[in-house]
């Protein structure tokens, strides 16, 4: 009964440790991955995908984020118009930031992608509707936060100078694989959530899930804050 709670509280606190040890950046990318962007010439289909697919699959703040989206949602439909919504935010910004060369502080974004959790742990919380008496569109926020999620990549890809040659074929495919790995991840949470709330364990721990979501959200935004301040 108490086996998947148990589960998330320590998928949650992973995600958070292993993104603290690996940088101050949320969307931080390995030795491997840095040295092929800065050597790519031309279009490269494949590694793009798999670049892409991996970022998202260990994107613990994208994750986080989805997590809080679907922790409520029930039926396939509302999982499928929340997720379209997130994705054509991150979509959006991620083309057009780095087709025309918009960027900012990457500390800032991922600050924000932070608060991006502590927003859907509240709001799953009930939190808007108790304190101050209204609820806000869940809908427009989390198109609205996908949006910062989506410029928080592609901050970090601008970092690279990728060439132009080929940039916008090799940048649908980085976005097809963060669909990719973001459909995968997104398969094993709400097979983990369907087998929860059949137990009347999902109720009771739902609120220190929430609770632990944000935390998680603003140990991110405290660490991001944190890197902006010292690096001025």
């Amino acid at each position: 009964m108490f086996f998947t709670p148990i589960i998330f509280t320590r998928v949650i606190l992973l995600l958070c440790a292993c993104g603290f040890s690996a940088t101050l950046f949320a969307h931080g990318v390995d030795d491997s991955t840095k040295q092929f962007l800065l050597a790519n010439q031309g279009v490269s289909i494949i590694p793009y995908l798999y670049i892409g697919a991996k970022h998202m699959i260990t994107g613990y703040d994208h994750l986080l984020f989805l997590v809080g989206v679907i922790f409520f949602l029930y039926r396939s439909k509302d999982v499928m118009v929340y997720v379209t919504l997130f994705t054509i935010g991150h979509s959006t910004t991620l083309m057009f930031g780095v087709l025309y060369d918009v960027s900012a502080n990457a500390y800032l974004i991922d600050a924000i992608i932070g608060f991006s959790i502590i927003y859907k742990g509240f709001d799953n919380l009930g939190g808007f509707k108790r304190i101050f008496g209204f609820q806000p569109n869940t809908k427009a926020a989390v198109m609205i936060f996908g949006l910062f999620h989506g410029f928080g990549l592609a901050t970090k890809i601008q970092e690279f100078n990728i060439p132009q040659e080929g940039l916008i074929q090799n940048l649908i495919a980085f976005n097809v694989g963060v669909e990719l790995g973001q459909i995968s991840a997104l398969i094993l949470v709400l097979l983990v959530l369907s087998f929860w709330r059949k137990h009347p364990s999902f109720l009771r721990f739902s609120t220190a899930t929430n609770a632990l979501l944000m935390s998680a959200g603003v140990m991110l935004v405290g660490f991001q804050l944190t890197g902006y301040f010292t690096a001025i």
